[in-house]
């Protein structure tokens, strides 16, 4: 009897049921993996096949197909298929099942209980430790394994429990996590969501919206999931008996004391789940938040949400690459280049670390905007060198260039639509056009993450639009994949006509922008339009340096000067920072002489703006010998508000514009406030629209 997993076998059926070539993205399409897992999967598919005396055929850009010399070869496979049972465990699964295992255990597990429960040899067992070993000791653990002793993972708690969080960010989606509790997933899956608590999301959900509430906090839904199911692991460990040993803390808050800002959830938490917190676990919750909302210790004092010019310059490059090859102007698309540098931000960090990039969709894509995935895949190529991105990734940037490309024609509609996007701006965007398109009597009135859309008041919307399950009744929402398929399109409108026309009239509800909605976006609008007046009003020109001055001798200076001028409360650590922060990677503009130096800290006072020209240049050692002549020092306070954070994101930007470098080179302060003032006027106008 053959003995496969659940996948192989998907993948054997579908190639023996077709006659000619199938690609491995329409497999992709079909199973709903991505296209680098079905070739990883593959390998292991073509030694089964072999074992039975077949062939599998790999035609380069054509597809993939089962060959027999005698044609009852195939027939007899097929029939001993289709009386196989599949097991549970593909190559991927046990992977996971094995990390799973060995990061709840308290004690060894013995390579006899791994094979037993996977149903597979010991042999295969080791094997795939050999696989995880590199895995592992990227997350600061250490796979021990002795003969007749067993197999264990070492390290911190902290350390095993991050390691819990990069497994959930690979492996578990959003229908994974907060889809219903009774759906059917594979063994492996169903391990790794009750490590990471499942059961516990949605009470610490409850408290991270209403901490969010008390805060005025708007936290990017990434970083909220990524909060959200590190808190759960951490309950469900101390469910387990696994508690927090003592541990050194950095930070500035001294051993035993809350931050402010993380008390009412800590307590909230500790109330809804009748768990009392350590102190030591009742500080890496507050680490955590902090994390969560500043970013990680090692970027804590940065003060732009994307603080780093390089990938900015690589933004920029890609846009260009792809305006020369389709002759279409995107640069003025703001949301396309705020959509673009968030995405590439979270997508490059999780393949320098080695992540599996899922998507579903690429076939699709591929299908749809095959012209636009060419030049986009040899763009990418070109721009981004450090890091090799798969076809997955390039996929997930088409969505952004399609929605940007095809973002026209708006139009007046009568149903109120919201939509739940968990693929990032892109995606929404795309999908948002597609409706409107081709049901211009649809409204998107917003687009919202998950947790928002049970929240919302029914009388703001008349439908609920999402590419991921919700824990919402049937007919409240309707499931579509960001691309809008025509079978989809058809049971939209049916959803439309049968479910959501048939409730109250919405003609009888309040309008989405009347009242309390209104007032609020003023206050939005107020806050941008004061922060930028306050920061082009107070920027100043000032000569620095001095004959072999050093790198802290002229940060120093700088911090002195804006002390002088009522913006710190003490220049020594805020010059310390910005030090340490330029070790972290330089901070030169890519071809010019000017340097972005930034940082937030409690001795700041408000945001500023300040352009410092050296007597003498002095040289930066983070990426190899530069030299900077002009220091553009940007400062805001340890606390800052996502209006203000936008706003100083939005001048960074500008920073890879010639223009503007031009003339923090050479031009006047007059004529660098005027340039300042066009381009965020259009930032703001832009908002009011």
């Amino acid at each position: 009897m053959l003995n496969v997993s659940s996948r192989h076998r998907q993948i054997l059926e579908l190639l023996l049921n077709r006659k000619d070539e199938i690609t491995a993205g329409e497999i992709a399409a079909a199973i709903n993996v991505s296209t680098r897992t079905v070739h990883r999967e593959l390998s292991e598919v073509e030694q089964i096949v072999e074992a039975y005396g077949l062939k599998l055929h790999k035609k380069s850009g054509i597809g993939i197909q089962i060959y027999a010399d005698d044609p009852e070869q195939l027939e007899s496979f097929r029939e001993r298929l289709s009386r196989t049972s599949a097991v549970d465990f593909s190559a991927e699964d046990r992977k996971v099942w094995i990390l799973c295992s060995l990061l709840e255990a308290q004690e060894p597990v013995k390579l006899f209980t791994l094979a037993h429960d996977m149903k597979v040899t010991m042999p295969t067992v080791g094997h795939d430790l050999d696989e995880l070993e590199s895995w592992i000791g990227k997350r600061g653990l250490q796979l021990v394994r002795r003969r007749g002793y067993g197999v264990e993972i070492n390290g911190s708690e902290t350390s095993k429990q991050k390691a819990i969080g990069y497994l959930a960010g690979e492996h578990l989606d959003d229908s994974d996590l907060f889809g219903p509790t009774g759906r059917t997933v594979r063994p492996a899956t169903a391990k790794l969501l009750n490590m990471v608590g499942k059961p516990f999301l949605m009470e610490i959900e409850n408290a991270l919206w209403e901490w969010e509430r008390l805060r005025n906090a708007d936290l990017a839904e990434g970083a909220y999931t990524e909060l959200l199911v590190r808190l759960s692991t951490a309950v469900k460990r101390i469910e387990q008996g696994i508690r927090m040993k003592s541990r050194k803390r950095g930070g500035s808050h001294p051993p035993g004391e809350v931050p402010e800002f993380a008390r009412p959830i800590i307590a909230s938490l500790s109330a809804r789940l009748g768990i009392e917190f350590t102190e030591d676990e009742t500080a890496y919750i507050a680490e955590l938040l902090r994390e969560a909302t500043l970013g990680p210790a090692g970027a804590i004092n940065g003060l732009l949400p994307q603080d780093d010019l390089s990938l900015i310059d690589k933004m920029n490059r890609l846009i260009r690459y792809a305006e020369e090859r389709t002759g279409v102007n995107v640069t003025e698309d703001r949301t396309l280049r705020e959509g673009l540098l968030s995405h590439l931000e979270s997508a490059l960090e999780r393949l320098r670390h080695g992540a599996y990039i899922r998507n579903p969709l690429l076939a699709q894509i591929k299908k749809d905007y095959d012209y636009l995935f060419g030049i986009l895949r040899e763009g990418v190529d070109s721009v981004i060198t450090d890091v090799a991105v798969p076809d997955e990734e390039v996929g997930f940037l088409v969505m952004h260039f399609g929605a940007s490309l095809e973002r026209l024609n708006q139009f007046r509609r009568n149903v109120r639509a919201i939509l739940v996007c968990t693929s990032g701006i892109g995606s929404s965007k795309m999908l948002a056009i597609r409706i409107g398109k081709q049901f211009p009597q649809i409204e998107i009135v917003g687009n919202v993450s998950w947790y928002e859309a049970a929240r919302l008041p029914g009388e703001t919307y008349d439908l609920i639009v999402s590419t991921v399950d919700l824990p919402l009744e049937a007919d409240q929402y309707i499931k579509l994949s960001p691309l809008l398929t025509k079978e989809e399109a058809e049971r939209l409108r049916r959803f439309i006509q049968d479910i959501t026309l048939k409730k109250t009239p919405s003609a009888k509800r309040p309008a989405a922008n009347e009242g309390q909605g209104t007032w609020e976006r003023l206050l939005k609008l107020k806050a941008y339009l004061d922060e930028i007046v306050r920061l082009i009003g107070q920027f100043r020109v000032h000569l620095a340096g001095g004959p072999s001055a050093s790198l802290r001798d002229v940060v120093l200076e700088l911090c002195a000067y804006v002390k002088e001028a009522g913006v710190l409360d003490q220049a020594g650590p805020v010059a310390d920072q910005l030090v340490e922060r330029e070790k972290l990677g330089s901070q030169l503009i890519p071809d010019t002489s000017v340097a972005l130096f930034h940082t937030r800290s409690e001795y700041v006072r408000w945001p500023s703006l300040t352009l410092f020209r050296l007597s003498e240049s002095i040289v930066l050692e983070a990426e190899g010998p530069t030299e900077v002549r002009h220091i553009l020092l940007m400062l805001g306070p340890r606390e800052l508000a996502k209006e203000s954070l936008e706003v100083l994101s939005e001048i960074s930007a500008l920073l890879l514009v010639p223009e503007m470098i031009g003339l923090l080179e050479r031009g006047e302060p007059e004529e660098i406030k005027r340039f300042l003032s066009e381009e965020l006027a259009r930032f703001f106008i832009d908002k009011t629209q």
